[in-house]
């Protein structure tokens, strides 16, 4: 059936979609076939990006490296409370590149866990398979 206007009246059985002014990325789903998804539900970038190495990007798996670096960035905080308490402040200048090389990774994992989180939650919405690529 064709869109129409708002002021027209509709056929029979016509329903809006919701998703209508979004654009949607057709991608593969885990079952095979090609799905639609706005950005939102599509969540974290899913192809392995021609690495060597297969990314993480399952919630579940973003959580536990999000739990990982969260653990990294403590024993950071522990090593400058250790400096502070001996009084070895002189260490922090050699090493001060150490604190934004860890910040970065450690928003970023956050970051990508809570996108995919509500990728997540909006696809289970829609009843949307998982996309692959």
């Amino acid at each position: 059936m064709a869109r129409r206007s708002d002021g027209v009246p509709q056929e029979p059985g016509y329903s809006l979609s919701g998703l209508a002014g979004e654009q949607l990325k057709y991608r593969r789903a885990e079952n095979g076939e090609m799905v639609g998804y706005t950005r939102a539900e599509y969540g974290v970038r899913k192809d392995d990006g021609r690495g060597l190495v297969k990314p993480v990007n399952s919630s579940g798996g973003l959580l536990f490296l999000s739990i990982l670096l969260t653990a990294c960035l403590g024993g950071l905080l522990y090593g400058v409370v250790q400096v502070a308490l001996t009084d070895q402040w002189h260490i922090l200048g050699e090493v001060w590149w150490v604190f934004p090389a860890c910040l970065f990774p450690f928003l970023a994992a956050w970051a990508a866990y809570f996108k995919e989180r509500r990728a997540e939650k909006l696809r289970k919405a829609r009843n949307l398979p998982r996309p692959v690529d």
